[in-house]
């Protein structure tokens, strides 16, 4: 059976991976399937098809048909559409609520930081990218518990961080959590996703989601380095903010959990 690839990026564009997408397409087609069956119709993977159709049934895409082989059955496309449309609506909704928090959050130091002449001893201000590239590698070298970031291009970091995976281990076999939430060109990257799989091997976790308001790092709810782009200085100019301040960060640690619940991972999207 051929699918039509104009259906299978609308429902792409609507929240589902590519192999979700597929197998609902297929699951459409007919009143059910067995897991097997809409893997040779939809052209995915056998090993990756029971994932796939359990992430459809959690969604409330596909509905299950028990029987003595298991069967599944897709749910009319209109109440599918209808479904995917609200969790994109609640999904954007989360997003937004994060981003005003993290602004309300940040505009007040920002403008502490341009307006005094002697910086706030719990701000540091960087303009420069080794000094930014530096601070980086020093928050994750202090980081004893939980290393949390927004990752979005372009990366201050270079692509091999032998260091930043060096933390992350530490921080596993400590016990501790690293966690990074990635934008979904990250998805379109091969470099970006060899160092997310590489990453991912020293023990992070990593999630995507369509779009990051900027680049952002709290470790142990203490420390916090962020980006804040100077509209005033040019396209590409960015200012740093590395601040030591734990009610601040344990604030913006509040917004990454929230973007990180709604966030998908790599096999929920590819």
């Amino acid at each position: 059976m051929e699918l039509d690839d104009g259906a299978v990026n609308d429902l792409v564009s609507l929240g589902l991976s590519g192999y979700e997408a597929r197998v609902y397409l297929a699951l459409v087609t007919r009143e059910s399937y067995t897991a097997a069956q809409v893997a040779r119709a939809a052209h995915v993977p056998r090993q990756r098809v029971y994932d796939v159709l359990d992430a459809l049934v959690r969604r409330r895409l596909a509905i299950p048909r028990p029987g003595r082989v298991a069967a599944f059955s897709a749910v009319s496309p209109e109440l599918a559409v209808s479904r995917l449309m609200a969790l994109q609506r609640e999904s954007l909704k989360r997003l937004d609520q994060a981003s005003t928090a993290l602004a309300a959050a940040l505009t007040p130091l920002w403008t502490a930081g341009q307006t005094h002449t002697d910086p706030l001893d719990y701000i540091e201000v960087l303009r420069d990218p080794k000094a930014i590239a530096e601070r980086f590698a020093s928050i994750q070298a202090q980081a004893a518990h939980e290393l949390l970031s927004f990752c979005k291009p372009p990366f201050v970091a270079p692509a091999a961080n032998t260091e930043g995976i060096r933390t992350v281990r530490r921080l596993r076999r400590a016990g501790g959590t690293a966690r990074a939430v990635y934008t979904h060109d990250a998805l379109g990257d091969a470099d970006v996703l060899e160092n997310v799989r590489r990453f991912g091997e020293a023990g992070e976790e990593s999630r995507f989601v369509p779009e990051l308001p900027l680049k952002l790092v709290v470790a142990d709810a203490s420390l916090v380095l962020c980006d804040m782009p100077d509209p005033m200085a040019g396209t590409g100019a960015t200012t740093a903010l590395f601040i030591e301040h734990p009610a601040l960060a344990v604030c913006l640690r509040m917004s990454f959990l929230a973007v990180w619940d709604q966030a998908g991972t790599v096999a929920e999207l590819t």
